[in-house]
């Protein structure tokens, strides 16, 4: 019964999933949102459970491109049904279903120029937004992306800015966004979340950065997110907007056995989003533990002093920048491939 008390601090729990099985259990257990991605769809595609409808995709005429985004619009749009009450009773603050833009926009096979890929972004986001309320589009924090933003949030496209690391990916994404919300002349709706990378900053600091201090160390991605949280909290508090522009605590599966799997939804209890893998939220809530708000503190100073002195945060939003797009294109590719293999071979299975 964790998770009940995790939200009881006031988190708002959202699934990092949207298999339909898992999407109406984590509804049950409190779940309030849930966001998709290409290794997701891909997974579920190997399954075999969505067989019948790629079979009728491929009878309509669909390209295993086509084939693809009208299977993720499909099952984005059932997670949505699942969420819409929530949309409803909260007046649209919370309730979304993330929807990821095309990750080979940012291909580096493909060498798009910048202009045309800001151009493509701003279609897809308009054109996958397009009839849904509770649907939030997804927008990496790339040159393209952070250019994109200002342009669809003033189409009031809701947002989740995704893949941040640094306070500089941060800032820039919040100000393109309220530039663009500002454009609005009826910002009733306006919402948008800033998906912060956590455990992938830890990952990184153990590789590139190993003499921090056995305290500060496992810590900088906590660190990182939790004074994102703070600045966004001081940005926003004078704008008098009916809908929260949150903070989400994205990337908090732990990635090393000996860590306990609550470390950082522990961590970063209390406040705005934390979108959590279907097993992190499994084993978190057979831990039968009482969680309070703990976003709000930071470690001692001197934990904070030696990863300030250390962490050189542009190489760190380097590094983790190029590993995250390649983490975007190649699951898009094994997805398109695996659309293909199953469409063949239920081809030739008739």
């Amino acid at each position: 019964m964790s998770l009940k008390s995790l939200i009881a601090t006031g988190t708002k729990l959202w699934l990092d999933s949207i298999d339909p099985d898992l999407v109406k259990k984590n509804f049950d257990l409190g779940a309030v949102g849930a966001t998709s991605n290409p290794i997701i769809v891909a997974d579920l595609v190997k399954t075999g459970r969505f067989d019948d409808r790629l079979t009728a995709l491929g009878e309509g005429g669909k390209s295993d491109e086509e084939a693809a985004w009208a299977l993720t619009d499909e099952l984005v749009k059932k997670a949505q049904d699942v969420f819409k009450p929530v949309y409803d009773k909260t007046k649209g603050n919370t309730g979304y279903v993330s929807f990821e833009l095309d990750p080979l926009i940012e291909d580096i096979e493909a060498n798009m120029p910048h202009a045309d890929r800001v151009a493509k972004y701003i279609a897809l986001g308009k054109k996958w937004s397009a009839g849904h309320t509770n649907r939030m589009i997804k927008v990496p924090a790339t040159p393209a992306g952070l250019e994109a933003i200002e342009s669809l949030a003033a189409a009031g496209v809701p947002l989740n800015v995704t893949l941040i690391f640094s306070e500089r990916q941060y800032k820039t994404a919040r100000d393109n966004v309220w530039r663009g919300a500002q454009k609005l002349a009826d910002k009733s709706k306006f919402k948008s979340v800033y998906s912060i990378f956590v455990s992938r900053v830890d990952v990184y600091t153990e590789k590139h950065v190993p003499d921090l201090s056995a305290e500060a160390q496992g810590q900088v991605g906590i660190v990182n997110v939790k004074r994102l949280w703070a600045e966004n909290q001081k940005f926003w508090a004078d704008k008098k907007l009916p809908l929260e522009q949150e903070i989400v605590f994205a990337s908090t599966g732990t990635k090393k056995p000996e860590d306990p799997k609550d470390k950082y939804v522990a961590a970063l209890a209390g406040s705005d989003i934390q979108t959590n893998p279907p097993g992190t939220n499994d084993a978190v809530d057979q831990l039968n533990k009482t969680y309070d708000k703990q976003v709000d503190k930071l470690p001692a100073k001197a934990v904070l002093d030696d990863i300030d002195a250390k962490v050189d945060q542009a190489k760190l939003e380097k590094v983790l920048m190029e590993e995250g797009l390649q983490k975007f294109a190649d699951p898009q590719k094994a997805l398109l491939k695996a659309v293909a293999g199953k469409k063949k071979a239920l081809v030739d299975a008739k």
